[in-house]
């Protein structure tokens, strides 16, 4: 079957022991809590608020893509209800981001994940033969997480590797069909956060996370090593 992979992660929080001024939380700063994997925000947890994430990197006007975003300027392109989306990075550098966020809204991101989708359009009757074999790929190195660290206000979120989520159906990539029924299917693996509304003010995220696959991978991603650094401004700009 012939696929396609596409990865947006976050880094290696091991290597982040000294965060940056840019990152340092106030001291009265506390940490947000991390909503359970059974939490949902109107009707969607966390399966299916991956995959509105990845049809959201996809509403990007054409030539941006949010894991490139450089510093946060891009923090605001397509956001739309109720959940916030932030992007991890390609893996190529180390990235620190400042983002509004407004008030009242969920936080949604990948620690680190991956994605992967067919090709060409898959009739409906091979779209489960189509989907196992997407899913299958994907396992493969999220069955090999070797380290996963965040932070949050300068607290650490215990046993991030706990908030692994897969959409246990595949979804369709792209919502179109070539009248026959047939679609572009995607699925998603992954570690993810859902947090709930923070207070106003200045917070600060340090993700990171690597696989460790100790099989060759002919596509890059079984040693993705990341690192980044938000720092999200809730209610508006602080500074």
């Amino acid at each position: 079957m012939d696929h396609r992979r596409i990865l947006i992660g976050l880094g290696l929080a091991g290597l982040m022991c000294g965060v940056s001024a840019l990152a340092a939380p106030p001291k009265s700063a506390a940490a947000s809590a991390v909503l359970p994997l059974n939490a949902k925000v109107e009707g969607l947890g966390y399966a299916e608020l991956s995959a509105h994430w990845w049809r959201w990197t996809d509403r990007f006007p054409g030539g941006m893509e949010p894991y490139r975003d450089p510093d946060g300027r891009w923090c605001k392109i397509a956001q739309s209800g109720p959940v916030w989306f932030l992007a991890g990075t390609d893996g190529s550098e180390n990235v620190q981001r400042r983002c509004s966020v407004p008030v009242d809204k969920h936080v949604f991101l990948p620690i680190i994940n991956l994605y992967q989708r067919s090709r060409y359009p898959v009739p409906a009757r091979l779209k489960p033969a189509h989907c196992k074999s997407l899913l299958d790929g994907l396992a493969l190195s999220n069955d090999a997480l070797r380290s996963a660290v965040v932070l949050i206000d300068g607290v650490r979120v215990a046993d991030p590797k706990r908030y692994r989520v897969r959409t246990e159906r595949c979804f369709d990539a792209f919502g179109e069909d070539d009248g026959s029924g047939a679609t572009v299917i995607a699925a998603s693996d992954g570690y993810w956060l859902l947090l709930p509304p923070m207070k106003p003010g200045r917070h600060t995220l340090v993700v990171g996370a690597n696989y460790g696959r100790d099989a060759e991978d002919d596509d890059g991603y079984g040693n993705m090593v990341q690192n980044f650094e938000y720092v999200l401004d809730v209610g508006g700009p602080t500074y």
